[in-house]
């Protein structure tokens, strides 16, 4: 096992982060039972329930347990891991213990959770998340596929002279599957800031003249380790909130939580079929 005097071992440069993602998924399947994952989801706000309808729970270990995460800090989030045994007999390793890069604990944290699941196995990375949508047309409650992604985090998951294709980062593959399944689905471009503050009028329109059409404060970090880890990636927004300036009344995290929880019955269903077709 990974050993350091920090807190968490991903605090110590000395340690490799690889290493400290086998120490998890060794201990995930010490605690489940279960060998291997096939896929892994990370589920953000308004996206929980869908847990629930994958399939079989096996085993739900609080991630306080695992090397490498922490308690989630993040009201929304319910900082477990939890493998559930699929009607098809996959299993999904269902990770509700993000950590923002906001919070300042470096990437290596905020990345550990991709690292762990393809550790465990998965080849498929489901990454959700609430952001703000710029186009008009999005209700709060509404799904989008993520097509791309814009990071202006100015970090890296990389280290070093770590040279990783991004093209194809969000699998046409798994959005054409999403689509089979619902052909209404929406896409557009993500857009990483790095929070905490919500985005200004002014970021914004910069975002959507740079190509973005959807904001928050996760997911492209995520997406970058995966592609290095040889996932696919699968990512969907829940729009909670039009964005500032396009939306007039002002922002506050309780809109993002209760557009989450009043769309949680239609998103659940609507993710859990797509994760059972991919």
């Amino acid at each position: 096992m990974a050993t350091t005097t920090s807190e968490n071992p991903l605090n110590d440069p000395a340690v490799d982060p690889f290493e400290v993602a086998r120490d998890a998924a060794a201990v995930i399947a010490d605690r489940s039972g279960i060998e291997h994952h096939d896929i892994a989801l990370t589920l953000g706000s308004g996206w929980a329930k869908a847990a629930d309808l994958l399939g079989e729970t096996v085993s739900e270990v609080p991630a306080t347990e695992v090397p490498g995460f922490s308690a989630s800090a993040v009201v929304g989030h319910t900082g477990t891991l939890r493998s559930v045994r699929m009607p098809d007999g996959r299993h999904a390793l269902v990770i509700g213990a993000r950590t923002h890069y906001y919070e300042g604990h470096g990437v290596r944290r905020v990345v550990h959770n991709v690292r762990t699941a393809a550790a465990t196995g998965a080849s498929i990375m489901v990454l959700t998340n609430g952001a703000g949508g710029i186009k008009e047309h999005w209700k709060p409650g509404t799904p989008v596929l993520i097509s791309d992604h814009i990071n202006l985090t100015a970090d890296s998951p990389l280290e070093g002279a770590t040279f990783v294709d991004l093209t194809d980062l969000y699998a046409a593959r798994l959005r054409a599957v999403a689509k089979e399944i619902d052909p209404t689905l929406d896409e557009g471009v993500y857009t990483q800031f790095r929070g905490p503050q919500y985005e200004t009028w002014a970021e914004v329109r910069m975002a959507r003249t740079i190509g973005g059409d959807i904001v928050g404060m996760s997911t492209a970090l995520e997406a970058i380790a995966a592609r290095q880890a040889g996932m696919e990636v699968l990512g969907f927004s829940l729009i909670t909130n039009l964005a500032a300036g396009i939306q007039k009344e002002p922002l506050s995290h309780a809109e993002v939580l209760q557009a989450g929880k009043d769309a949680e019955p239609v998103i659940a269903d609507l993710l859990a079929r797509v994760v059972a077709a991919l």
